[in-house]
């Protein structure tokens, strides 16, 4: 697993061993940064993340690699919590990032109260937890964090985690190999 472009291209991340955490693929990765970044290549520049269900990081590392101004890590994991706050030291950043060691529902709440407003959240629960889909966008759908941000949840391509949540409507849907992307906004 690597970082795929900008400030950190090609510098390795590490993970945990096991299938507790699945990070999200470099193929898929790119992808995803493509499809944001697509007749835009400035669109990341500035921008503030929200990785929830963060995994190594790879998400949210990619964003700063590419010019996120600050990341949100939420992992409630201790050990893949340390693997973020690794991957995040070999490559020397220091700054730009938080780490919240909590539940994806409870730090939406957190960022909520503090006013973070959010222009990308990026959700990964791990596939066997489908409630955690539904949990965790119509928690988004009920906050102010979304508004104007742009929801990508990665997920089984046999699973679908729905089309709205309240105002959280899903715009797209794409399939690469034996995962999917769909992208929410709220209307």
């Amino acid at each position: 697993m690597r970082v795929i472009a900008g400030k950190f291209r090609s510098r390795p991340l590490r993970s945990l061993r096991g299938m507790d955490v699945r990070p999200t693929s470099d193929r898929l990765r790119e992808t995803l940064f493509n499809v944001l970044t697509a007749g835009n290549p400035d669109a990341l520049l500035g921008s503030v993340w929200v990785d929830l269900f963060a995994g190594t990081g790879a998400v949210g590392i990619e964003a700063l690699s590419r010019g996120a101004a600050q990341v949100y890590f939420v992992e409630s994991s201790k050990p893949a919590a340390e693997v973020i706050q690794e991957n995040l030291r070999s490559l020397g950043i220091g700054e730009g990032f938080e780490i919240l060691r909590t539940d994806s529902v409870r730090a939406i709440s957190d960022l909520q109260h503090r006013g973070v407003a959010a222009s990308f959240i990026f959700l990964d629960p791990p596939y066997a937890m489908c409630e955690a889909y539904s949990q965790t966008l119509s928690a988004l759908a009920e906050s102010t964090l979304t508004d104007g941000a742009l929801i990508i949840a990665e997920h089984e391509k046999r699973f679908d985690p729905g089309e709205q949540f309240g105002g959280l409507v899903r715009s797209r849907k794409l399939v690469q190999g034996d995962a999917g992307l769909s992208f929410y906004q709220v209307r």
